[in-house]
């Protein structure tokens, strides 16, 4: 019976900002790490989504720290 392979975010990150950069194709990240290509995708996605709530969170700390 197969485990389930369980990624850090930092893991999941960097195999995300890899694919975004384009520096490798998504085939090339998911065999060189033995994962499902889909699965590189799906983290871009999640990155890309996600991007926006790191800015708010930035602003909001500048926003204190300026007060």
């Amino acid at each position: 019976m197969n485990k389930r392979r369980k990624f850090t975010a930092k893991f999941k990150s960097k195999l995300a900002l890899k694919s975004l950069r384009e520096q490798l194709p998504t085939h090339e990240i998911a065999k060189r790490y033995q994962i499902h290509p889909s699965q590189v995708t799906e983290w871009k996605k999640a990155l890309l989504g996600n991007a926006s709530s790191v800015s708010e969170k930035a602003s909001a700390k500048q926003d204190e720290t300026n007060q």
